[in-house]
């Protein structure tokens, strides 16, 4: 059954009808008084509580029902799906539409297999925080779902209602094949085949954390574009700490921090032009070459003409680098 489906059998039932106490005649004409009056008063609420408690356990059993819950027995989904991101736009708006009309979609959980009174939410978690935010309950569909369910209804609902960005679902992905789900539950919750699946882990497994926690979702940025930030961060990741902490990054919007990262990385510095000599031998034949440039040195030595001399300088490098390092703190350069 879909949600929907679900969401309407239950909006759609009729109310059921009053129970009558066995034992008890009814009789409109009677005036009870004292405390004949309270006691009676007294029974008449507690029936009725026992009522309510025990269509609340039926309801719970039947695996799809809507109840009121109080959001702090509700933990979150152990796979997250989403990025989180500092600056929520549309959370605001969520609150306040929540405050003035109420809340018009449940979210779905599950009862926490392990914990008795608590439950798990599958999707809704904004909802979910709205109305902790507002102080009230929440409306919750309450079904008893298979940790494999659980994670396929998460996925599904995310798709169907806010779809997540590419770079969100190469992280779900991963972090549900790190949970120890198989790859049918995955592609199953991502609704995808497995050329895309793999597609999606290799990203997420290239791509550092800490690089997608900075830019967040970028829901502009599809699959070649964050598989070319991949393979231009895996050359350059020395620039991007720099670019990434300064305030005016942060103070962009996702996609514009991933176009930021994008064509920085993609920008090829200007590089000082290798500087090459020659060393000759003794002899006066050429028996080395020497390249330099920002960020290396090559020494090529002519085996012709000196031969194992580049072998007798490897083995004596760190006896040269001492030398080296003192005559820097003879001459007060260090």
């Amino acid at each position: 059954m879909s949600r929907k489906d679900t969401v309407n059998t239950l909006f759609m039932r009729k109310p059921e009808g009053s129970v009558p106490v066995a034992g008890v005649e009814k009789n409109t004409d009677r005036v009870r008084s004292g405390a004949i009056s309270a006691m009676g008063a007294s029974l008449q609420e507690m029936t009725e509580g026992a009522r309510s408690a025990a269509r609340l356990q039926e309801q719970l059993a039947s695996g799809s029902s809507v109840v009121d819950l109080d959001p702090a027995l509700i933990d979150h989904s152990s796979v997250s799906d989403r990025i989180s991101i500092t600056v929520d736009p549309g959370f605001e708006s969520l609150v306040d539409s929540m405050r003035e009309n109420g809340q018009q979609v449940p979210i779905l959980v599950r009862p926490q297999p392990a914990s008795p009174g608590r439950f798990q939410v599958a999707y809704g978690r904004r909802r979910l925080r709205a109305a902790a935010l507002l102080g009230r309950t929440v409306r919750a569909i309450v079904q008893t779902l298979t940790d494999n369910e659980l994670v396929i209804a998460q996925g599904k609902e995310n798709l169907d209602r806010q779809d997540l960005s590419y770079i969100e679902k190469a992280q779900f992905a991963r972090r549900l094949e790190d949970g120890g789900y198989d790859r049918a539950t995955i592609m199953a919750a991502l609704s995808t085949d497995k050329a895309d699946l793999s597609r999606y882990i290799s990203i997420a497994r290239s791509i550092p954390e800490y690089l997608v926690q900075a830019i967040g979702p970028a829901p502009k940025a599809g699959r070649a574009r964050w598989a070319a930030l991949v393979d231009r961060a895996e050359r350059k990741q020395h620039m991007l700490e720099a670019l990434i902490t300064g305030p005016d990054f942060l103070a962009g919007d996702s996609d514009a921090r991933f176009s930021r990262v994008f064509e920085m990385l993609g920008a090829e510095p200007a590089k000082r032009k290798p500087k090459a000599q020659e060393w000759k031998s003794p002899q006066g034949r050429k028996a080395a070459r020497i390249e330099r440039d920002d960020v290396q040195t090559r020494i090529v030595f002519d085996e012709r003409q000196v031969p194992e001399f580049g072998g007798y300088l490897a083995d004596r490098l760190d006896e040269l680098y001492a030398e080296f390092t003192a005559s820097l703190k003879q001459g007060g350069r260090q």
